[in-house]
């Protein structure tokens, strides 16, 4: 494909220069409308610009990724209320030596996790669980946010269901599944354990101050309690800049006790009509119990009070709680507690349901990854499972559906047609044409100056188009040496577009989702900045893509 012509070329250089500046800086004095509106006027403006037409512009919008993204969200606010991060927490803290082992068994984790769930849902689920179990042990949440970020991109260029890229590699190239993960799963774990000594040795200094120095002060602006880590609930990323409370959390506040009957009442119903909670829920759900069992006593109290003061003509006086508990104690005959049996039976029949509800969550997830294991269509894969939760949950599906980032996936709707239309320019396909005489598989030099195209255009212009434009054309250039040359060169293909991602902020979907969730996180967020990444981003990079060359070529 040729250059398109001149205005054509600078006007869709323009929209996806204002599209890039936006993703990249959110809060851009000139316009700050953050990344989901910085997403939709690039792509406005390559159609009013007629870079791309209306009809080229609905069809760029890649609806398998949106349904994967969206069902695989959906599944992941079921696993989190399936206390998932509760046994996260238990594997991540099980026997730990400290930050530095810490920081190794996010890297470890965040790469499995996504080799089987997909990098974007790996950080979609765990950003906000493992800022605070950074919080929790009073460490500094960048590298930890940086550990999941790159391990996630890194573990999931080990199978065809890591990411979308690899997916379309996959059905393009024909390589079966086992192929696949023989040819870059040894370059993923070499990966990994390289990105996890590159961070170690790169925050060595901050990982090495005590949590407890006496005298010392706490190394994040809070500390979050053990409860907080363990009964973590999921928020989803939201596209934009503005640092606010979390709408969805709002359900967590609670109206004031004004009466202990309706209390009581409401707490009762709640535990007959909500068919699905966490353990952490039903803690709750008791100490409500206990909450309004007090509340009852106090107004006993206030009654009791108030008849002793108008008796009293000539004397007034305040009891304190614990008087006026002796006086109930006195002055009320003894009641058996009639209601106490009928409690404890309508929470073991609760934790039974619990425990039923969370096997069968977990069933339906293992059984989504075996289906995709088996090659079945990954989007309807994961929109049926998100289907099936939803109807086994039996309660109106408006509260899980509302915690589904809606603005994430308009974000990635209009960065596919800003995309299309700068590849309709002609300007990576022009850069193809230039090199590819000089990138040919056979020879050393070939390989890095095909990994350095690859690396350019993934983080110019995603890794998803750079896939779709160079996947044919790197392929018919290594068909003609050998057929096992093809196979490398879609293998190649799959490692260096997927590990690109780790070189800038935005090189990956997965890195600003972790920058979103980790800025949006409620009382304890963090701004992971652009420059703060592409200083640990560039050198990591470099060397785990080099070293995985080397593996996978030589499969």
């Amino acid at each position: 494909m040729a250059l398109a012509g001149t205005s054509k070329v600078v006007l869709g250089c323009v929209a996806f220069g204002i599209f890039w500046v936006l993703a990249v800086f959110p809060t851009v004095p000139f316009m700050p409308v953050g990344r989901t509106a910085g997403s939709l006027l690039g792509a406005m403006l390559m159609v009013l610009f007629r870079v791309i037409s209306p009809e080229d512009a609905y069809a760029a919008i890649d609806l398998p990724i949106i349904g994967l993204l969206f069902g695989t969200m959906v599944v992941s606010i079921f696993l989190e209320r399936a206390d998932m991060f509760k046994y996260l927490g238990n594997l991540l803290s099980w026997k730990s030596r400290g930050s530095k082992d810490l920081l190794f068994r996010v890297c470890i984790v965040s790469a499995i996790a996504s080799a089987l769930f997909t990098n974007d849902t790996c950080c979609v689920v765990l950003t906000e669980f493992i800022l605070k179990v950074a919080r929790q042990n009073n460490l500094p949440p960048q590298p930890f946010l940086l550990a999941l970020a790159t391990s996630s991109n890194i573990g999931s260029a080990a199978t065809p269901i890591g990411n979308p890229q690899n997916l379309v590699i996959a059905v393009e190239s024909g390589i079966s599944f086992g192929q696949f993960l023989l040819g870059v799963f040894p370059a993923m774990i070499v990966g990994v354990l390289t990105n996890a000594a590159i961070l170690l040795c790169y925050f060595w200094k901050y990982l090495s101050v005590e949590k407890d120095q006496e005298g010392g002060q706490p190394a994040g602006p809070e500390v979050v309690a053990d409860d907080e880590v363990t009964s973590h609930r999921f928020t989803p990323a939201r596209m934009s800049h503005v640092s606010s409370l979390n709408p969805d959390d709002m359900d967590c506040i609670s109206e004031p006790i004004v009466r202990s009957n309706s209390v009581s009442t409401s707490v009762n119903e709640n535990l007959r009509s909500r068919s699905v909670n966490s353990e952490a829920d039903i803690q709750l759900a008791i100490k409500s119990l206990r909450a309004s069992s007090m509340s009852h006593e106090m107004v006993e109290v206030s009654t009791v009070t108030d008849r002793r003061e108008e008796g009293a003509s000539s004397r007034k006086f305040t009891r304190t709680a614990s008087q006026q508990r002796s006086v109930i104690i006195e002055d009320s005959p003894p009641s058996p507690d009639i209601n106490g049996d009928k409690k404890e039976t309508e929470v073991a029949e609760k934790k039974w349901r619990v425990f039923v509800w969370k096997t069968a969550v977990y069933l339906i997830t293992l059984g989504m990854l075996i289906a995709l294991l088996m090659g079945l269509n990954m989007s309807w894969t994961a929109i049926t499972a998100a289907l099936v939760l939803l109807a086994l949950d039996f309660t109106d599906a408006q509260a899980c559906l509302e915690k589904v980032s809606y603005s994430l996936l308009i974000f990635f709707c209009g960065m596919f047609i800003t995309v299309d239309g700068f590849n309709k320019t002609g300007i990576p396909n022009t850069l193809w044409e230039l090199v590819e005489p000089y990138s040919r598989i056979d020879s050393a030099k070939g390989v890095a100056l095909l990994a350095v195209v690859i690396l350019i255009l993934s983080n110019v212009a995603s890794n998803v188009p750079t896939v779709l434009l160079l996947g044919t054309r790197v392929a018919a250039s290594a068909a003609a040496i050998s057929h096992d040359s093809e196979r490398k060169a879609w293998l190649i293909l799959a490692w260096v577009s997927t590990v690109a991602g780790n070189l800038t902020l935005l090189g990956s979907a997965a890195n600003l989702i972790v920058c979103e969730q980790a800025r949006r996180a409620q009382f304890f967020g963090y701004n992971l900045s652009f420059w703060s990444h592409l200083r640990f981003g560039v050198p990591s990079t470099i060397v785990v893509t080099a070293i995985g060359l080397l593996i996978v070529t030589s499969y």
